[in-house]
């Protein structure tokens, strides 16, 4: 039976309270080496010698390199090997929690909310925004009719914007307000275009 979302919340805030309560914790195995030190009177140079050790070693990886720490005491290993257990129990909590989240995410009903106009204009104040778009519109448009007039640009653009209703008005209206410099009062008409 599947679960309701209340009760995947109480789930959910369980497993963070569990993560919250682990104690020092760190990723790596403890492993115990065998050397021959590689003297030829040594015991570990006889073939049926076991070698030196086993040493017991904490090891594990930093960006993908692998370290390895000496643990030359009972009391060290004891404490490598408690912190790797919380780590083990971290991962289990850490991926227990994302499942729960997902599937509270899934169930969890789309909210409608309504956004200031602040919010919509991204956080600007929204008759500055409008002002500064305006004044934009005007200056780009200005400076399309004087590469247009010029040659620049692409000859499929000049054929398209040459084609647009009412297009040699409109730019006459942007370079006529431009140049009396009230592009802020200026409301540009949208010329149509078959391209659109």
């Amino acid at each position: 039976m599947p679960q309701s979302l209340s009760e995947l919340e109480q789930q959910r805030s369980s497993l963070a309270t569990q993560l919250s309560q682990l104690g020092d914790l760190r990723p790596g195995s403890v492993t115990g080496i065998v050397r021959r030190c590689g003297k030829p009177t040594c015991h570990c140079a006889q073939p049926d010698d076991s070698g030196h050790g086993p040493t017991l070693r904490l090891t594990y990886k930093v960006q993908g390199k692998t370290i390895s720490e000496a643990l030359p005491t009972p009391a060290l290993v004891r404490k490598a090997e408690r912190e790797i257990a919380e780590f083990r129990k971290f991962q289990e909590l850490s991926r227990s929690f994302l499942n729960v989240n997902e599937t509270i995410c899934r169930l969890r009903p789309v909210e409608e909310q309504r956004l200031s106009e602040q919010e919509k204009n991204g956080g600007r104040h929204p008759a500055r925004s409008r002002a500064r778009s305006r004044e934009t519109a005007a200056h780009d448009l200005h400076r399309h009719a004087q590469d247009r007039a010029s040659g620049f640009g692409s000859r499929r653009d000049v054929g398209a914007l040459s084609h647009a209703s009412g297009w040699s008005e409109y730019v006459n209206r942007v370079a006529a307000v431009s140049s009396a410099g009230a592009a802020r009062d200026f409301v540009p008409v949208r010329a149509t275009s078959s391209l659109s």
